[in-house]
């Protein structure tokens, strides 16, 4: 019977761990990555330099100035030139700034869309940039870059119904803040005195239960980590399908820049989750060969 009922509370612990170990990590990075503006700023600044993005932002402000832009049969000439001559900024140290400005700026637009209301998708403004290009091109007397228009010209990130769907866990994980993640600590570490307590009388027996407990542990905090790696390579792909193909690149490489620290503490916890439960198999194998058994 105490057989059966340790392995039910071992399923158990595994099933709570693997639920709790992904809410934890996603509720700490919003609070410590999304919410914070410096910290949004630095894993998005260094995109300045990704091809796809540099490609995105020419294309979206070369389309935009050819709107106002008629040239009759030299229309595509231009672009062509026009393009190149925005391709070719994208490439300066003035674009990373400008870049980095856009996103400082942006960031709380992003946060207050994932918080807002229902039909609002969630974009980056490049309007910031815009105006440093064209000032830009016509310092350096590019042919019609007087009539770059700045205006609202954004890279979609997440569309408006992929965004109310995502929005309530956004809120709930918000404030949640960083206490799943302790609540999760905690209640493993009481997973553990709590075996050691049920193990019986004895040294013996309590230190295998406590091992045996610190093993189911340490393989429930690595499938939650896996758990989570599925999660998020699950919703990039379902993001990204409802983000118009001009954006997709763009989006992509934004949302691996956000997410890339989710990515990292997923391998962490997954080794030393690993790492732990193979050291508590063999510790406990080990004490079931040297510590004395019980006496009868």
């Amino acid at each position: 019977m105490r057989t059966y009922l340790s392995v039910a509370l071992s399923a158990v612990l595994l099933v709570l761990l693997a639920v709790l170990v992904p809410l934890s990590a996603l509720s700490a990075w919003v609070d410590l990555e999304i919410d914070d503006t410096d910290r949004y700023v630095s894993a998005v600044a260094p995109l300045a330099d990704d091809p796809e993005v540099q490609g995105t932002v020419a294309d979206l402000i070369t389309d935009g100035a050819m709107k106002q832009i008629d040239v009759g049969p030299l229309q595509d000439t231009v672009r062509e030139f026009l393009h190149q001559a925005v391709r070719s900024f994208t490439t300066t140290d003035a674009f990373q700034d400008a870049w980095t400005a856009a996103n400082r700026t942006a960031h709380e637009t992003v946060t207050a869309a994932l918080d807002g209301q229902s039909g609002e998708s969630v974009t980056i403004d490049l309007a910031p940039v815009t105006e440093q290009v064209k000032q830009n091109l016509v310092d350096n007397g590019v042919p019609f870059a007087d009539q770059i228009p700045v205006q609202h010209t954004d890279i979609q990130l997440v569309s408006a119904d992929r965004a109310d769907q995502l929005r309530q866990s956004f809120r709930w994980l918000r404030s949640a803040s960083v206490w799943p993640a302790v609540g999760t600590l905690v209640f493993a570490l009481l997973a553990i005195a709590l075996a050691w307590t049920r193990g019986g009388p004895g040294r013996r027996p309590r230190a295998l239960a406590a091992l045996a407990g610190t093993a189911v542990t340490g393989a429930g905090f690595a499938l939650g980590a896996l758990v989570l790696r599925g999660a998020l390579a699950l919703a990039r792909d379902r993001v990204l399908d409802e983000v118009p193909d001009s954006d997709t690149g763009a989006a992509a490489a934004v949302y691996d820049a956000l997410t890339s620290s989710l990515r990292t503490t997923v391998w962490i916890v997954f080794g030393l989750g690993l790492a732990v439960a193979v050291c508590a198999v063999a510790a406990r194998i080990w004490a079931q060969r040297v510590l004395p058994a019980p006496a009868e």
